[in-house]
């Protein structure tokens, strides 16, 4: 009598067992297979990116004119193309002399820094601290300078995600339900408003981050450009697109105009400091709450939190996208995991707030 009952409990023991080491060898192989393939993720939510900066010009054009979202769509492609030629056309000879003369003043404002601190009683122990933040933003700038080379030398890969993004741009809803279509029934409708709200929080963030970039860089153009510093629009180019990257981004873009100031005198060098700590506090007072107004975005830690860990898993582009991926992370842990779980009666997703503005930016 015992022997049959212990046999079936044996071998459910086993099946069990069995069914636990498949499980976890496939989790395992699934986790390298996402690490291997991390430049691909990188890659597809590129173009996810590329299709909501469209989507930002084009929405406005399928709510106020009868056009079509391929014709909306391509419309905004043609704005891009044009606002990129009218920069070209204007600047793009002065931008591209400024950075080359960018590139070589700033190793020479270093050994000049340098040379100022060794000469000082206490230039040791300054030269100590300057070189520790000296090596981490060289470290942030060679981040850049491989994106920057990444984004050079693999043209065909760059212009694959701009197409990419084209095509998502013209058909979003398409590629959502084509992605759903993976998931069971049941869950659906929900994973659905999931997908919704992450793209309001993806736009309305792209948005502000845009306006920010170029009212940051503006400004600080021109107070470089006031004061006298070499090379004023390729820095205020470098700082404005270092925006994209927040907090660490401004933090870095400060370096080469504060070395570049210090070869021009200590009057410049200070004017150039109060200059960049004056945008950053109007950018963080004014012009974010200003820009973000009802639009979704991520908590600070968070930000920081993320383009850390994103950019040591993911390297470069994780630093690059690393605020926008956490931003869509959060507002799906915000819903599936808080809302649906914990039922927490004060979790509020990014994008939900935006949720009743006609096409929502979900088509």
């Amino acid at each position: 009598m015992t022997e049959k009952v212990t046999t079936p409990l044996r071998k459910d023991v086993i099946t069990l067992v069995v069914i636990g080491a498949v499980a976890l060898v496939g989790a395992y192989m699934a986790a390298q297979l996402a690490i291997r393939l991390a430049g691909l993720w990188m890659l597809i939510f590129g173009s996810v990116v590329v299709a909501v900066i469209l989507r930002s010009i084009a929405d406005p054009l399928v709510r106020r004119t009868r056009l079509g979202d391929g014709v909306a769509t391509l419309v905004a492609v043609l704005v891009v193309i044009a606002v990129v030629g009218v920069i070209s056309t204007f600047f793009g000879q002065a931008i591209a002399t400024q950075i080359s003369a960018l590139a070589e003043r700033v190793p020479q404002a270093w050994d000049y820094v340098r040379a100022q601190l060794e000469a000082s009683p206490l230039g040791d122990q300054l030269l100590e601290g300057v070189g520790a933040i000296a090596s981490q933003a060289g470290r942030a700038l060679i981040v850049a300078q491989r994106v920057a080379t990444s984004a050079l030398s693999g043209v065909t890969t760059l212009v694959l995600v701009l197409v990419a993004g084209v095509f998502l741009a013209i058909k979003p809803a398409a590629a959502r339900e084509g992605a759903l279509a993976l998931a069971p029934l049941s869950v659906r409708p929900r994973l659905r408003e999931v997908m919704d709200a992450c793209g309001r929080a993806l736009k309305g963030w792209v948005k502000a981050q845009l306006i920010s970039m170029i009212l940051v860089g503006s400004l600080v153009g021109m107070g470089l450009w006031l004061i006298g510093v070499p090379s004023p629009l390729a820095l205020a180019l470098l700082t404005g697109i270092a925006q994209f990257v927040p907090v660490v981004g401004p933090i870095v873009s400060a370096v080469p105009a504060l070395l570049i100031a210090a070869t021009v005198g200590p009057n410049a060098l200070l004017l150039t400091l109060g200059l960049y700590v004056g945008v950053s506090q109007l950018e963080a007072n004014l012009i974010t709450p200003l820009v973000q107004r009802n639009v979704a975005s991520l908590p600070v830690v968070l930000g920081i939190f993320a383009v850390v860990g994103l950019g040591s898993l993911f390297g470069p582009l994780g630093v690059l996208f690393a605020t926008p991926l956490a931003l869509v992370i959060y507002t799906a842990v915000t819903m599936l995991y808080r809302q649906d779980v914990l039922h927490d009666p004060d979790a509020h997703a990014p994008g939900e707030a935006d949720a009743a503005e006609p096409n929502g930016g979900a088509d």
